[in-house]
């Protein structure tokens, strides 16, 4: 059979799908060019293939085509884009087509956007450190090369503003190893997508980084293309150029609402909350893309961003985003209410890879312990709290009372800072024992008594 055959008899049209009858050697996954009766060209995917009917999704949508007069030419390859160091510093659609004004850029390099499996047996553990500049991360919820670590927001919160510090200021500490950032950007606003591109080129950021942007004007079926595209270029600079890749996806939330989309355009059955039975794994064929391998120099590091419908952690998406990363970062409603930036809440937020990346020789000896102690003084600090809601404050013991100090403070100086501000990780553990330093040394019980002699900040008697 030839390597292209074009078909003409197309059965019906329901939302972004087509479907052609009379097919024969198509195979999933397969590109798809579609010319409407004006020979205007669009490109498809081939989504499911039967004996006689294949289903496919038309990226630019379906507006305009019609059953008769459409022409279907099944390409018999899957969704390539090229890929090269020279596509740093620029802009791109969800398909890696440049929106930035310059050429395509010219190479022989193309990849599957759909990626290739790794060997769990070749990849190598996650160990070395991230530095983000924000302490509630650095210093509490430690980014790890190689890791997964979506963050939780809800609507309304500043999580595109977080996005776009952490890829301002993230960096390796080692010397002399390339690293990068890719952004991908599904279903924003114009304004939002200006934000990101604006703040990446203000601080410079942009030369050594890529941006691939799927708005909220474009086909809903884009959004579901635009994160392969951009962790394709991440595996080829990763494991090819040997670079460090940090890949921010956000938002995952409008991902998932494309895919539910397109699920019920195919008419199948619901699970929860109407989304496909199939979301799981769909969203893992997107996560598992990041990690290092063994005798590779590269790396690739996720960090996703999901709102959360009506602040709910238990609906699908960040339920199932949960089971399939290593942590997550949660914002919390209360701090933001309360003007802290960023509202990083610091009991729900959880990096599962932290203690292999910290300590002696990665960031410094004593940050497990501070981390471990500011947990534990903050989660006495809630329950103080909520005692306090009861009885009164002024029922409170003298040393509640001054975990609620503790508790002020931790929030207004070691969580909060500026959006500019970009702290490394000695300034956020030197704030970590200053914060500590206002609870008597013999409340300091996750902490070694060497480190409590080197670190503690008695208080001066007017400060307390």
């Amino acid at each position: 059979m030839p390597a292209e055959i074009e078909y003409t008899n197309l059965s019906g049209i329901s939302g972004p799908l087509i479907f052609v009858d009379g097919i024969n050697g198509v195979g999933y996954g397969d590109i798809v060019e579609i010319r409407d009766a004006s020979g205007v060209l669009r490109i498809g995917q081939t989504l499911e293939v039967d004996e006689q009917r294949a289903v496919v999704q038309v990226f630019e949508g379906t507006s305009g085509l019609s059953v008769q007069g459409t022409r279907v030419t099944f390409v018999g390859r899957a969704l390539e884009i090229p890929v090269d160091r020279e596509m740093l510093g620029r802009v791109f659609d969800g398909l890696g087509r440049p929106i930035d004004g310059a050429p395509q850029v010219i190479t022989d390099k193309m990849m599957n956007v759909n990626g290739l499996p790794i060997n769990p047996w070749s990849r190598e553990y996650p160990r070395d450190f991230i530095q983000t500049g924000i302490s509630a991360i650095d210093g509490m919820n430690t980014l790890i090369r190689g890791q997964k670590l979506p963050i939780f927001s809800g609507s309304g919160m500043p999580h595109n503003r977080i996005a776009a510090q952490i890829a301002r200021q993230a960096k390796i500490l080692s010397a002399g190893e390339e690293f990068t950032v890719i952004f991908a950007a599904m279903g924003v606003k114009f304004d939002v997508a200006r934000f990101f591109i604006d703040s990446l080129e203000e601080s410079g950021v942009l030369t050594h980084s890529a941006i691939f942007l799927s708005l909220a004007d474009s086909p809903s079926i884009e959004r579901l293309v635009t994160p392969r595209s951009a962790l394709t270029l991440a595996e080829y600079l990763a494991f090819e150029e040997n670079m460090h890749v940090l890949v921010i996806l956000t938002d995952m939330t409008n991902y998932c609402e494309a895919l539910r989309e397109l699920s019920s355009s195919r008419g199948e059955i619901p699970s929860r909350k109407g989304y496909p039975g199939y979301l799981y794994s769909d969203l893992a064929s997107v996560y598992e893309r990041a990690g290092r391998l063994k005798g590779g120099k590269g790396s690739i590091t996720q960090v996703p961003i999901l709102t959360m419908p009506s602040d709910d952690i238990s609906h699908p998406v960040p339920d199932l985003t949960g089971y399939i990363t290593e942590g997550q970062i949660v914002l919390e409603r209360d701090l933001f209410n309360k003007g802290i930036y960023p509202p990083i809440a610091g009991l729900p937020s959880l990096s599962r890879l932290m203690k292999d990346g910290i300590g002696e020789g990665r960031t410094r000896k004593d940050h497990g312990q501070v981390a471990a102690q500011l947990f534990a003084s903050y989660a006495k600090v809630k329950r103080i709290r909520a005692l306090a809601a009861i009885v009164g404050e002024e029922e409170l013991s003298g040393l509640d009372k001054i975990y609620l100090k503790f508790g002020t403070a931790f929030e207004e100086v070691y969580l909060s800072q500026a959006y500019e501000e970009n702290r490394s990780i000695e300034q956020t553990l030197d704030i970590g024992w200053r914060m500590l330093s206002l609870l008597p040394r013999d409340e300091l019980y996750r902490i070694a008594r060497e480190d409590i002699q080197r670190y503690y900040m008695p208080q001066k008697e007017e400060d307390k």
